[in-house]
């Protein structure tokens, strides 16, 4: 038996997901759960910082034509999806980490006055080599429709985000979906602590990246 994998994850990461979940052998099913749109935003002086922070890759998808300025500061990369958007946009990164920004900004000493480029929703962080944030996009929640949530019983939900864990919690508890009906696979430990407990299983990606993320959901997904 093969479930059924819902991708949560906005556009255009929602349809990149889809063609690897498919390529993989598992039925995915596109459900953004979220809407990312640029916001307007001032651009600092450059002369300011001595690094950039970037915690997603939508910051640089989303960061506009501002983003020339900023290209001679080293870019602290939260992610591999992030730390690829940031080379593909033509910055320097110095340091890819992991998915946790205090844990990079604790392994990336030598910073003293970073910007980083968020989004408006954010975990709250505290470095004193935070000198501004600047947000730059918006990741707007999208309601599910009934019909939509569903189709989540009895199947695997791929979380790419804590924001992401939380809002699936809240979209099945506001239709009366039981967790115990749905499976899920989780980028990381955190995305997995956010979504709460109750599932029926959980799975962890063994990496922070789309392949790890899939594997995990595959465990899931194929029934001996």
């Amino acid at each position: 038996m093969s479930r059924r994998v819902a991708i949560l994850r906005p556009e255009p990461g929602n349809a990149a997901t889809v063609a690897r979940a498919r390529a993989a052998g598992l039925d995915p099913l596109p459900m953004p759960l979220f809407d990312v749109h640029p916001l307007d935003w001032t651009l600092p002086d450059a002369a300011r910082f001595d690094g950039l922070l970037l915690t997603s890759a939508n910051a640089v998808r989303h960061g506009g034509a501002g983003l020339a300025a900023l290209r001679s500061l080293p870019v602290l990369a939260v992610g591999s999806a992030t730390a690829e958007a940031a080379h593909a946009a033509g910055f320097a990164v110095a340091y890819p980490g992991s998915t946790d920004v205090a844990d990079l900004l604790r392994d990336a000493p030598g910073f003293a006055q970073l910007l980083w480029l968020a989004g408006r929703d954010r975990t709250a962080v505290e470095h004193p080599a935070l000198a501004a944030i600047v947000p730059v996009y918006a990741s707007d929640p999208i309601a599910l429709e009934a019909a939509g949530a569903a189709m989540l019983g009895g199947g695997v939900a791929l979380i790419h985000s804590a924001r992401a864990g939380a809002q699936l919690a809240a979209e099945l508890a506001r239709h009366a979906i039981p967790r115990a009906s749905v499976r899920i696979a989780a980028i990381s430990r955190k995305a997995a602590i956010a979504a709460g407990p109750g599932w029926e299983a959980v799975a962890i990606a063994a990496a922070p990246d789309d392949d790890a993320l899939i594997a995990a959901a595959r465990s899931l997904a194929i029934d001996p």
